[in-house]
């Protein structure tokens, strides 16, 4: 169930690489911020001028090295991936001062706690939530292995940090010298009964999944979280209308049904946000444009008959959709 949203002030602006930048968020009023575990990641909520509500979700990456952030600040690092989406507008307009709205902590992709080897693999951008449990390793002594990829060091963010931080335990590999990693070779070379925790590219991860399923690892020894979202970069912005409380919310291309409904105080079921749960589908009444089915819940059988959505992640094309609710 939602959960009201938190008052945040940026107090720091950090330039990381040409593409990322590190982002400070204060709460407005002083008082301490909802704890969280590595993994986490909040739901940042701005407006841009030109295309409505924005909602993104960064990880909260806790700490400079092993120094932790005291309890009214969050951390996180946002890439700019392109010059109409949500981080362009971040970029362009989060500077020292800039007041906006986050959803309280969510974690899909915690570190186990129990005792065994650990290797921990970022790709790019996805370095954030792996830097996170990094630092929850090191500062509970706990053994593990690290491999950071990206295109060369000075495009990898915190790239120094891990280095100072994992130290020996950590591996760089730079694809434009070394070309693309061989995940199977990496696998095979680990401890037995190793847990891999990989965040990234989606190539990446599907390929160290398939890497541990040519090997015949169990399925729960690799965990992943994908950086990027459901939506298309030619996602429509569009009207939802809910049937029985009568109301209409707009849904702009850089949201959710769920973010809008959520924004507008409309009270709504949900869990994972991945589509994954099945705690959020709504029952759809009619929509003017074909639905775009994002989710990993519903069966093919039921995307087809058109009458139900997880409203976390998919959407219509048409420009408006009637929900019951």
């Amino acid at each position: 169930m939602a959960q009201s949203n938190i008052s945040v002030e940026v107090t720091r602006v950090r330039q990381l690489t040409e593409r990322v930048r590190e982002y400070l968020l204060t709460s407005v009023d002083g008082r301490f911020l909802p704890e969280y575990a590595p993994g986490a990641h909040v739901a940042l909520h701005t407006v841009s001028p030109e295309r409505g509500l924005i909602v993104r979700h960064y990880s909260l990456i806790g700490g400079s090295d092993s120094e932790s952030d005291p309890r009214t600040t969050y951390r996180i690092a946002v890439q700019r991936d392109s010059d109409t989406r949500g981080s362009a507008h971040i970029h362009a307009t989060f500077v020292p001062g800039t007041r906006l709205e986050i959803a309280p902590p969510t974690n899909n992709f915690p570190l186990d706690r129990r005792p065994g080897p650990i290797l921990l693999i970022a790709g790019g951008i996805g370095v954030t939530p792996i830097f996170s449990m990094a630092r929850s390793l090191v500062r509970r002594q706990r053994y593990f292995k690290l491999l950071y990829a990206g295109r060369n060091r000075d495009s990898m963010a915190y790239h120094r940090e891990l280095s100072r931080l994992a130290a020996e335990s950590a591996t760089f590999h730079y694809s434009d010298d070394a070309g693309v990693l061989d995940m199977v070779k990496l696998l095979r070379d680990q401890e037995d009964g190793t847990t891999v925790y990989v965040c990234g590219p989606g190539a990446m991860i599907a390929a160290t999944h398939a890497a541990g399923k040519e090997l015949g690892w169990n399925p729960d020894r690799v965990r992943s979280e994908a950086f990027g979202a459901s939506r298309g970069a030619d996602a429509n912005a569009f009207d939802v209308r809910l049937l029985r409380s009568g109301r209409t919310v707009r849904v702009s291309a850089d949201a959710s049904i769920l973010d809008a409904l959520n924004a507008a105080g409309v009270p709504v079921l949900w869990d994972c946000r991945r589509g994954e749960c099945g705690l959020c589908p709504l029952k759809v009444v009619s929509s003017d444009g074909p639905l775009q089915h994002n989710d990993l819940y519903l069966t093919e059988e039921e995307k087809a008959a058109g009458d139900t959505m997880c409203i976390c992640v998919s959407r219509t094309a048409g420009r408006e959709i009637v929900l019951d609710a």
